[in-house]
């Protein structure tokens, strides 16, 4: 476990020229002095651009029972935190069929590998589209487009 604690030597004064860096690992620690310039993690990439694409839409599915016909629990999460709302989502989904009902308002296949999220809407930020379906193998599903503003 990492623990990272930034400490400034002169109690409540917020100048950033010296601030330091407590590091433990274990049992060990150590202190590190960081000039105000390296005070970000060059690194790390926060994933904040001003438009929305087809990375922020997040795809997983996995299997959701093991008795009878199978049943696979897919989840499809716009990630973007731009305010733009992706609509018009469509997926690449093969010849996608269930032996249970999946709510065509949520997902719907319209012809061979394109299938329509949500009903053509737009999928607002964090919402989360989930639904069941039933078959004897998991159907690959993918992004294929969306309309993004």
């Amino acid at each position: 476990m990492l623990v990272l604690i930034l400490l400034n030597s002169n109690g409540l004064h917020s100048d950033l020229s010296d601030k330091c860096m407590l590091s433990a690992r274990g049992n060990e620690s150590s202190i590190t002095t960081i000039r105000p310039e390296e005070a970000h993690f060059n690194h790390r990439k926060l994933l904040v651009h001003d438009t929305c694409t087809n990375r922020d839409i997040s795809i997983s599915q996995s299997r959701y029972s093991s008795s009878g016909i199978p049943k696979f629990i897919v989840q499809i999460v716009n990630t973007c935190v731009s305010g733009c709302v992706p609509s018009n989502i469509h997926l690449h989904c093969g010849w996608f069929a269930s032996a249970s009902i999946v709510n065509p308002r949520m997902f719907k296949r319209l012809s061979y590998d394109d299938c329509l999220v949500n009903g053509g809407r737009p999928l607002k930020t964090s919402q989360i589209i989930r639904f069941t379906y039933s078959n004897s193998f998991m159907y690959s599903i993918a992004f294929k487009s969306a309309k993004f503003c």
